[in-house]
């Protein structure tokens, strides 16, 4: 067993929550308390019934979450959103959700662990959003089909979009949802980006700019952070942990 309150200190200090300006209503840290105790560590990408129910199926009773349960306007405790803290507070599941922050942890992050488990050296971060920057600039070299093979061996879809050079020099990564930084590439002399989902009008952006665009999925995206972070603690707490998928092809 290990202490709550020492895990989510831990984790607000790791993560530099403090000093990372969020979207509004984000509310990154502990959103869901327990008794006070963890002896089981559960990672998952979004506060959602189902992983939920799942975890406490498997006897958790602390969950790492990327997109947590608050963002905006106050959250009215009926239906659904009633289910769900019912769920984690019969099951004694404390939730600890982090957004921005563990995007751009130049570490533990869901940018860094693709730019690691792609095997790609990464020059410098850019893309700042309130002056912290959020994605890594990588040099790669090589052509866009060996680069298309080793994003096919991490993801299980991709959709591409090749207007740019067909041996790339530069890649970013923005994990989630990238359209948005698609003008601002070229500053960062890169051409061809990796990210989560798109919107419709990101082929015609990408057309006139010259760019390539590997989109991998926003969920398949973000599951690295939290399975990070989670091993993580695990470690250094001597707590076991899990991964529970949702199957989101989104």
């Amino acid at each position: 067993m290990a202490s709550l309150d020492e895990i989510v200190d831990y984790c607000q200090k790791r993560l530099n929550v403090a000093s990372i300006r969020d979207f509004k209503g984000s509310c990154n840290g502990l959103q869901v308390g327990n008794s006070g105790q963890v002896s089981r560590i559960g990672a998952i990408v979004d506060a959602g019934l189902f992983p939920f129910r799942e975890a406490a199926n498997r006897h958790m009773d602390l969950l790492i979450c990327h997109h947590g349960l608050f963002w905006d306007t106050p959250l009215p405790v009926v239906g659904l959103a009633r289910e769900k803290f019912k769920t984690l507070l019969d099951g004694n599941i404390a939730l600890y959700s982090c957004h921005l922050p563990l995007d751009a942890h130049q570490e533990l992050g869901n940018n860094a662990q693709i730019a690691q488990k792609l095997g790609l050296e990464v020059e410098r971060w850019g893309l700042e959003y309130e002056g912290v920057p959020m994605a890594p600039v990588c040099k790669f070299g090589n052509s866009l089909g060996s680069l298309e093979e080793r994003l096919e061996s991490l993801f299980p879809r991709i959709t591409r979009i090749a207007f740019g050079s067909k041996k790339p020099k530069r890649l970013c990564i923005v994990s989630g949802s990238g359209s948005q930084t698609l003008p601002e590439l070229a500053a960062l002399g890169v051409d061809t980006l990796i990210t989560g989902e798109l919107k419709q009008a990101s082929f015609n952006v990408a057309q006139e700019l010259g760019l390539n665009v590997f989109a991998c999925g926003h969920y398949d995206t973000e599951v690295f952070g939290v399975r990070a972070l989670a091993a993580e603690l695990s470690e250094r707490f001597k707590l076991p942990w899990e991964f529970i998928p949702t199957g989101c092809p989104l």
